[in-house]
């Protein structure tokens, strides 16, 4: 082969490698999946962990807290109801933790099934996963297109059969009360027109709806207030707070930590009420701990959490 014949051949190869670099660039691309645990230091610092300490990780989600309390030298009890996430921890291959696909919900009930009556700690991360976020096929955000799901776990009602399903006064009413939107009497109402000429099953099909009834806003996505109304209802997720805080009265020894990051009002009120009516427990923070604007920057989520954090007091 001649030297003009080696060098045509080069050209070849380098446009083939070119082309090949630019298809991956221009072809679409899934959203990345994965989870940065807020508020990280702040949490684990009030848990207090305690070498050989017994601690429940009430939201396992990507298990950063749950691997944050191992680190400590802490054993953790971690809930998640989505199996996914069970499954991407069982293969961690974690020692010193035990796994329970549960509701945190049934937290008592749950530890009384592996014969403990009372644990270190509590520490529940109320904010959705970003593997939920982030997996058009899980349904809960209006920036791709899935199945309008919105389960955190695998059973259940789903946010699709919720809104076409649900009277307009009982969906204008979730929508309002879950999701503060002052429109939400008009979005029910073209939500029910909708469903009337076909079920709706789609998050982008749902977002368009939403978008038509309240138009654009300054700040944020039109449909967002919505999608968070139909999530906290499918999954209960007040109910199930409620009940979570209630147990952590019975199952946490006394001097143990009950920390709790919420990342909406209706949470953070929840929250608030239980430890100002609570004689079981004292609150470490007077007023909630917020991320600052490094961790802001980094993980935008991250801007409307709120910590909040107490111990039980002793002889209570």
């Amino acid at each position: 082969m001649n030297l003009w014949a080696i060098e045509d051949q080069t050209h070849l190869q380098m446009a083939a490698f070119i082309g090949r670099e630019l298809a991956k660039e221009s072809a679409p691309k899934e959203p990345e999946m994965q989870h940065t645990s807020v508020l990280y230091q702040e949490a684990l610092g009030l848990l207090a962990v305690k070498p050989g300490g017994l601690y429940v990780d009430a939201t396992l989600g990507g298990a950063g807290h749950t691997r944050g309390i191992l680190e400590r030298g802490g054993r953790v009890i971690a809930f998640d109801q989505d199996p996914q996430a069970i499954a991407r921890a069982r293969e961690m291959g974690l020692s010193g933790l035990t796994l329970v696909q549960a509701n945190f919900a049934n937290v008592q009930n749950e530890l009384v099934k592996l014969g403990i009556i009372q644990v270190d700690g509590i520490l529940a991360d109320l904010g959705v996963s970003s593997f939920h976020f982030d997996d058009p096929k899980r349904g809960f955000s209006y920036h791709y297109q899935g199945p309008l799901d919105m389960r955190m776990g695998d059973s259940g009602t789903t946010a699709s059969e919720v809104v076409n399903t649900l009277p307009v006064e009982r969906l204008a009413e979730v929508i309002l009360r879950f999701g503060d939107e002052p429109k939400a009497y008009r979005i029910a109402r073209f939500i029910d027109q909708a469903r009337k000429a076909k079920p709706i099953e789609t998050t982008t099909e749902l977002a368009e709806i939403v978008r038509r009834a309240v138009g654009y806003r300054t700040a944020g996505h039109p449909a967002r207030k919505t999608f968070q109304a139909l999530r906290i209802f499918v999954n209960d997720e007040l109910g199930a707070l409620s009940k979570l805080l209630e147990a952590a009265e019975k199952v946490v020894h006394p001097g143990g930590r009950l920390v709790v990051i919420s990342f909406h009002s209706l949470e953070d009120r929840v929250v608030k009420q239980f430890l100002k009516d609570s004689d079981t427990f004292e609150a470490l923070t007077k007023r909630p701990l917020v991320p600052g604007a490094g961790e802001i920057a980094a993980n935008p989520r991250a801007r409307s959490a709120k910590l909040r954090a107490a111990v039980r007091k002793e002889g209570a």
